[in-house]
């Protein structure tokens, strides 16, 4: 239930610069397409985060932060 998930004290999820996107994708040895692929958006989509034109929300936005924190083991 939600008062079970608020108890929780589940951490904001942050907003990822376009640098930080690429330096994470680097950091585990990803091509953008990979990537696209890991997180089921399209490449164009990912090229446009790493050039800033649109910013991850939602799911894609949680999925990095479980990318940055346990590694990308974590997602497969």
């Amino acid at each position: 239930t939600m008062k079970k998930i608020q108890q929780l004290c589940l951490p904001d999820v942050k907003e990822y610069t376009p640098e930080e996107i690429v330096a994470l994708r680097k950091k585990f040895r990803l091509s953008q397409a990979a990537l696209a692929a890991i997180f089921n958006v399209s490449l164009s989509t990912v090229q446009k985060w790493e050039r800033g034109r649109k910013r991850p929300t939602g799911s894609s936005r949680k999925l990095l932060d479980v990318m940055e924190r346990k590694g990308i083991e974590a997602l497969m």
